[in-house]
């Protein structure tokens, strides 16, 4: 199946993450409530894309932000709108989304 792949967006690689997680990142999850209920990466926060709008502003300046959805093409898409509408210059997005991070071996949590 075709994709579209956003170019230029920085990425972090499933088998980085949890060193990123270690050292203080943010973990957003961006995919629809139905989805979230379903499975999560530990830690995640849940921030919905099609609530972006309501909570972009409030995300800290500071802290690296890694954003994932289920395949990495939504989650690419937030983080270029981040980083190019809002100036972000600390946000990351999850290769492979939670796909990949499953097929990796790592675990998810569940309802």
């Amino acid at each position: 199946m075709f994709r579209h792949r956003i170019p230029n967006v920085p990425s972090i690689a499933v088998q980085d993450l949890a060193d990123l997680l270690a050292g203080g990142a943010l973990l957003l999850d961006i995919r629809e409530q139905n989805e979230w209920a379903e499975s999560r990466i530990d830690g995640a926060e849940f921030r919905p894309l099609s609530t972006m709008n309501e909570w972009w502003r409030d995300l800290p300046r500071n802290r690296t932000i890694v954003l994932y959805c289920r395949s990495g093409s939504r989650s690419a898409h937030a983080t270029n709108v981040l980083i190019h509408r809002a100036h972000y210059d600390n946000v990351l997005n999850l290769t492979g989304g939670i796909i990949a991070w499953m097929k990796a071996g790592f675990e998810v949590e569940h309802n």
